[in-house]
């Protein structure tokens, strides 16, 4: 949100996302003074006197912002001061604490989800090359052995290799695959991932559709994004089928969950955002798609790791459902968030819109 003040506080030009942060059109904007719009002025007084002397070139400071209609919550902002190429005139930018802490753990995020996959691609390649000699190596001796108990014993190293090398495939699938683009609906990506649910899970479990039929087709990777969604569909599933308020080996057994209980919802809902910033980049539009869930929640001690490699909160899971997903919908410009409490998990899916 941005203005163009005098260093008398006078507002001089307002861009829109500032006018419907305010609640106020941009005409009256400009009758105003910014010095009205902060709870304490004090200090927006002094840097812009500052800043049009010239005595310092920009300047930063969080302050408390009124909003309209009168008497609404006071909203707190980060205030940018810089100075401009015309004569008289500051530019003052506002930026909500709440989107400004939503931006640098994005900035966080996306740079871990850098670091975790190139780290993971080195180390994929590096397991992926002596494992294919340990599995010659296994099948040469089988051929060589004649006791069928040593035989047993290089049958298990070709298995694990076998199964070691899947593990591989999956942690490089994101990099082999070509990034496919064409016209996405994503309301044709949530049927199939309905689809492949409900064929899996036909009792039990109850599959809601809240759809807004006006979001438009984008250009994307149809297959990576029903991918993304049902990796985490998957997981919302498997969360359902185990107890809630059960300890120890019954903790883990589907007889006692929701899907077995009939209680289980699984929700789809798609709606569009507006002024929405990914990184440092606004748009106007974003799709915003939410998979939400009625389990018991994602566990409290992984909560902030659930999206990090070989993170799973089960038993003899991968840990990879959750690291594709991210993948795929940052490969589109877009990013997951969670927000998880015992009876309610949502994951919230944002993709810029045309």
């Amino acid at each position: 949100m941005v203005a163009l003040s005098g260093p008398d506080g006078r507002c001089l030009q307002a861009n829109s996302a500032l006018e419907n942060l305010m609640g106020i059109s941009r005409r009256t904007l400009t009758r105003s003074s910014l010095l009205d719009w902060l709870a304490d002025p004090t200090q927006l007084r002094e840097t812009l006197h500052l800043v049009a002397r010239n005595e310092v070139a920009t300047s930063r400071f969080d302050a408390l912002l009124y909003r309209q209609p009168a008497g609404s919550a006071e909203l707190p902002v980060h205030v940018i001061v810089n100075q401009t190429d015309w004569p008289g005139c500051v530019l003052v930018e506002l930026i909500v604490i709440e989107q400004q802490i939503r931006q640098d753990r994005e900035e966080r995020t996306h740079g871990l989800a850098q670091a975790n996959k190139e780290l993971v691609r080195n180390l994929a390649h590096e397991i992926k090359n002596p494992l294919g000699g340990i599995r010659g190596a296994a099948q040469l001796l089988e051929m060589e052995v004649t006791s069928k108990e040593l035989t047993e014993y290089t049958q298990v190293i070709i298995h694990e290799a076998d199964r070691l090398q899947a593990l591989v495939d999956r942690l490089l699938a994101p990099h082999r695959r070509p990034h496919v683009v064409a016209d996405v609906n994503i309301h044709e990506v949530c049927e199939r991932v309905r689809s492949l649910i409900q064929a899996e899970f036909p009792r039990g479990l109850t599959v809601v559709r809240d759809y807004d039929a006006s979001i438009p087709e984008f250009r994307g990777d149809r297959e990576q994004l029903i991918q993304a969604v049902l990796n985490i569909a998957q997981n919302a599933t498997q969360a359902l089928s185990t107890q809630v308020h059960a300890t120890g080996a019954e903790a883990d057994s589907p007889l006692h969950g929701r899907i077995a209980r009939g209680d289980a919802q699984l929700v789809l809902r798609t709606r569009v955002a507006r002024q929405v910033t990914f990184g440092r980049q606004r748009f106007r539009l974003a799709l915003e798609l939410h998979i939400e869930d009625n389990g018991p929640g994602v566990p409290e001690d992984i909560r902030d790791r659930i999206f990090h490699p070989l993170v799973s909160g089960r038993e003899g899971g991968s840990g990879l459902g959750l690291t594709l997903a991210q993948t795929f919908v940052q490969q589109h410009q877009g990013t997951i968030e969670c927000d998880s409490v015992p009876g309610r998990t949502v994951f919230k899916i944002l993709i810029p819109l045309p």
